[in-house]
């Protein structure tokens, strides 16, 4: 990756941050997007550092992705693409984020499919993050999360 890419894939990472952020600070109830708010401030703050960063030639560019990078990519991205704009408003978040995690779990772990005793651990390490993360957002943070069918 030369500087020039670097500089493009930043400015629009940057325009994307400040997208975000605009639609945080834009949208009703305000108080369902308090915790997003903060996520999408910094995000934003992060992205311009890192453009001007690239702008001033600062940063350090590496090789940019490979094509088998990409491949090994491509499978979790499809899937997070599919929750955020289906399954999540579709199915519930919690319900939906159980079904990716899954998912993203049983492609990337590098046991054996083969083995019961590697899907049952699949599973329950699923349900633990599952948990932490609705007792985060739910109970902790009182965050807005998308309802669905199920939960």
């Amino acid at each position: 990756m030369n500087y020039l890419q670097h500089r493009i894939a930043s400015g629009i990472i940057a325009v994307v941050a400040a997208w975000v952020c605009w639609i945080s600070f834009t949208q009703k109830p305000a108080e369902a997007f308090l915790f997003p708010r903060i996520i999408a401030a910094f995000f934003l703050i992060l992205a311009v550092w890192t453009f001007v960063k690239a702008l001033m030639k600062r940063s350090r560019v590496g090789n940019g992705l490979s094509m088998n990078a990409a491949k090994n990519m491509a499978p979790g991205v499809m899937i997070a693409g599919i929750h955020i704009f289906w399954a999540a408003k579709t199915l519930g978040f919690y319900a939906a984020s159980t079904i990716a995690f899954f998912l993203l779990l049983s492609i990337y772990d590098p046991a054996p499919n083969n083995v019961p005793k590697t899907w049952m651990k699949r599973a329950i390490i699923t349900a633990g993050f599952i948990t932490i993360m609705y007792a985060l957002f739910a109970v902790v943070l009182k965050v807005y999360t998308p309802r669905g069918m199920f939960i």
